[in-house]
């Protein structure tokens, strides 16, 4: 009987720490992807003072 005892006297707080846990994970995915999206944004923008040319456009290799 005693195992069942400590099993509902701890239920509720091992259900707060999973449910701590889980937000605390989602939290950092979303830092995480709203640093690496910043990231690339920044990467891909193109000079706005300079025009843009074909080799812009074609050239895969060309950062």
């Amino acid at each position: 009987m005693g195992i069942h005892y400590d099993y509902k006297s701890t239920r509720g707080e091992k259900a707060m720490k999973k449910e701590a846990k889980r937000k605390a994970r989602i939290e950092e995915k979303r830092a995480r992807k709203g640093s690496d999206s910043q990231k690339e944004d920044e990467k891909r923008m193109h000079d706005i003072d300079k025009p843009i040319t074909l080799e812009d456009l074609t050239n895969p290799d060309k950062d």
